[in-house]
């Protein structure tokens, strides 16, 4: 999670309104309360019968002390988790398989691309790689650089670009600010777009298209998709 400097983010919050885009509508998810990340998490754990965790982003631990595995490792380059520094870096050493890896790190276009590159080359090729805040209600939710509390980041725009390739399969779950499932499988919708630099996508694309973009699923109709 990204260390919350108020003094930047009104110089951001100026830099958006004198160069970036404008669009005010929102989209109202109405998320449940009752489930979060976590319950997702450990419920995929068990249907897949999953024995590794990886968790890029920990901050306080709210996801990663709730994992209910031995073998897990929590990456974090300020706070929670069992190593420090960043995902990069870990990346960099690391040479083991994971089942199943959670990607809730720095929320920018770049950084994602780069953790789930990263993630799939750490993946065992029958696990899942979960990814958070891919579904923000309004511009300012999703505008970076980040100048508000309640943010997601351009995440989404993530997921539009690998729903593009024919090997990835990917639905997202409408819970906790929406959680994208990445599975090694052939892809069972793929998104045919002509689009040269998915970074410049607006909130007002996604606003217009998150249906067809995101392949959205509530959280019974997930589950039923990961027993398959």
């Amino acid at each position: 999670m990204e260390i919350v400097n108020k003094r930047q983010w009104k110089i951001n919050k100026i830099f958006h309104y004198l160069f970036k885009e404008r669009f005010r509508k929102k989209i109202e998810f109405n998320f449940p309360k009752n489930i979060d990340r976590w319950n997702l998490i450990n419920e995929i754990i068990l249907v897949k019968n999953f024995s590794s965790y990886l968790e890029i982003g920990c901050d306080n631990d709210d996801a990663f002390s709730k994992i209910k595995l031995k073998d897990k490792i929590g990456i974090d380059p300020h706070s929670g988790g069992n190593f420090r520094g960043t995902s990069d870096l870990f990346f960099q050493q690391n040479n083991k398989k994971f089942d199943c890896i959670f990607i809730d790190g720095l929320h920018e276009y770049d950084q994602v691309n780069k953790d789930i590159l990263n993630s799939l080359n750490s993946l065992n090729q029958n696990g899942i790689i979960l990814l958070h805040d891919c579904l923000p209600k309004s511009m300012n939710q999703q505008a970076v650089p980040r100048f508000q509390m309640v943010w997601n980041g351009d995440v989404w725009k993530s997921i539009v670009k690998f729903r593009c390739r024919n090997d990835l399969d990917i639905v997202t779950c409408k819970i906790d600010h929406g959680i994208s499932i990445i599975r090694k499988i052939n892809n069972k919708d793929p998104l045919l777009l002509d689009i040269k630099n998915f970074k410049e996508l607006k909130f007002k694309d996604f606003y217009y298209n998150h249906i067809k973009y995101m392949r959205i699923l509530e959280y019974e109709k997930l589950i039923e998709y990961i027993r398959d």
